[in-house]
């Protein structure tokens, strides 16, 4: 039982349709302080419009969010300092320059962290004259978590951050990773790595057709599939699902 002291995001029966179709139903969680949380699914399951949700960029139809504590009606302009935020598409103007777009963000929190030095831990420091245009997009996607933690947040978000970088680059970023976790950061995050999640995540969700498959820690997840690995346990959970649901249109 987590103390609720320690809880820092709880979602009960969140509920987000577009019409006919349940982008998600009835979902509930919870993610403690400290902890690398993974919320895994397919292209569509719902994992990006639940953090939506959470961020109150997209309106829930229904349910209850608390983040920091803090009900999403009651959240200031001040609550958002505590949060850092990467998404997948993130975009930003072509022609302004790295150390430009860190500058300018910086600006907008009472105490950021030095982004000098976080251009640098991500090997990006070298790029700080050069526009936003003539980085790769393994350089892009780590620029937008360079931008996600210039506030130094409590909790941060992260959406399928090492997409598009190689091998070695994936490595430092879960060394990083881990190494703010040690620090007492949350991390909410998705990812179709399931190395990576096995490697960086304490707890998981799967999730499809915007409803819990199964969640638990990634052992638990492999041990109740049946299966050896991390990414067999995922595809069996998915795959389950999927013929589940041709079954229901077949009867």
């Amino acid at each position: 039982m987590i103390k609720e002291a320690e809880i820092l995001l709880s979602l009960q029966d969140l509920n987000k349709h577009y019409g006919d179709l349940k982008a998600v139903s009835n979902l509930s969680f919870q993610v403690k302080k400290g902890e690398i949380f993974g919320l895994l699914g397919p292209n569509g399951a719902g994992k990006t419009t639940t953090i939506e949700c959470i961020l109150g960029t997209r309106k829930a139809d229904s349910g209850s969010i608390s983040l920091l504590n803090t009900d999403l009606k009651e959240r200031s302009k001040n609550f958002f300092e505590k949060i850092g935020v990467q998404f997948q598409d993130s975009h930003y103007p072509e022609l302004i320059k790295v150390g430009e777009l860190c500058r300018m963000t910086s600006v907008l929190y009472k105490n950021p962290g030095d982004y000098k030095t976080l251009l640098k831990q991500f090997s990006l420091r070298d790029k700080e004259k050069n526009r936003v245009s003539e980085l790769s997009g393994g350089e892009k996607q780590k620029l937008s978590l360079v931008l996600a933690l210039i506030n130094n947040p409590s909790l941060v978000f992260l959406d399928e951050l090492t997409t598009g970088l190689d091998p070695q680059a994936r490595r430092d970023v879960w060394s990083y990773l881990s190494m703010l976790k040690e620090k007492g950061m949350t991390i909410v995050l998705t990812s179709h790595y399931m190395d990576e999640v096995r490697y960086l995540c304490d707890r998981i969700m799967i999730m499809n057709k915007g409803e819990e498959v199964i969640s638990g820690t990634p052992e638990n997840v492999i041990s109740q599939s049946g299966m050896e690995t991390m990414e067999e346990a995922y595809l069996h959970y998915v795959k389950e699902e999927k013929l589940n649901e041709e079954n229901v249109y077949a009867v």
